[in-house]
Formats: C-alpha cells, sequence, structure tokens
C-alpha cells in the first residue's frame, strides 16, 4: 500500500463514487512524472547539445508544473469541484502527450529522454483512466 492510498482510505468523509484505486494511480503517476519531467530538463541542461534541446526543456518544465497541480488538486477532496478536476486531467494528459512526444524523439540519443517519455506516457493514461471512471 503506496502513502497515496493510505491517505485516501484515512479519509473521513463519503468520497462518493470516486474510484479510489483510479484516484490513487493518477495522484501517484502525476507526482511521478512531475518529477521525472524536472530530472530530464536538468539531465538537458548538462548534456553538450543543450542547445538542440531547448524545446524539451521548455516541455519538460510545462509538463513537470501541470503534474504538480494535478496531483495537487486530485490530493484535495473536501469540496471537490469537478469541473476544475476534469479541466485539468484534460491538461495533464495533453502536457503529457507532447513532453512524451518530444521526449521520444530523443529517446535514441539520450536515456533521459526514454525514462521520461514512459514516465509521461504511465502519466496520460492514468489520467485518461480518473477521466472515464469519473463518468
Amino acid at each position: 500500500m503506496t502513502h497515496v492510498t493510505s491517505m485516501l482510505e484515512t479519509y473521513p468523509k463519503d468520497m462518493g463514487s470516486v474510484d479510489k484505486d483510479k484516484l490513487a494511480a493518477c495522484i501517484a503517476a502525476c507526482f511521478e512524472c512531475a518529477q521525472t519531467c524536472t530530472a530530464c530538463a536538468d539531465a538537458c541542461l548538462a548534456e553538450d547539445m543543450v542547445a538542440e534541446l531547448t524545446s524539451c526543456i521548455r516541455k519538460n518544465l510545462d509538463c513537470a508544473d501541470v503534474c504538480a497541480a494535478t496531483g495537487n488538486v486530485l490530493s484535495r477532496l473536501t469540496g471537490n469541484n469537478a469541473e476544475v478536476t476534469r479541466t485539468l486531467l484534460e491538461a495533464c494528459r495533453t502536457a503529457c502527450k507532447v513532453c512524451g512526444d518530444e521526449c521520444a524523439g530523443h529517446a535514441g540519443e539520450h536515456e533521459h529522454c526514454r525514462v521520461c517519455a514512459e514516465a509521461c506516457r504511465r502519466c496520460e493514461q492514468a489520467c485518461a483512466d480518473l477521466l472515464a471512471s469519473l463518468g
């Protein structure tokens, strides 16, 4: 059991019809992706060909910020705003797709981009799964 799951299990109110497993998976994927994208941006900055990676760095940092914000909002269950939650999940999916595609293009040359692309794909899917479960 992860800390995310443990915290959801200790929530003192009824969470309604929210799928706790999908919610926990999405929160974890968002925070993992935020960290991975931040680390990938830093690794890109350490590459000799940094000028060729500026687009990747920007997409990494944008994705990291969107994922962190999404994870934070999903973690706050009191007074949940369904419209904002759905909008953030869609934005997170988009940011992860864009960043994942960019990193996948560099994956053959840079291992950190391969790892980042995988994290982006996992987060994109976790957001899609949670969105689908929300109806």
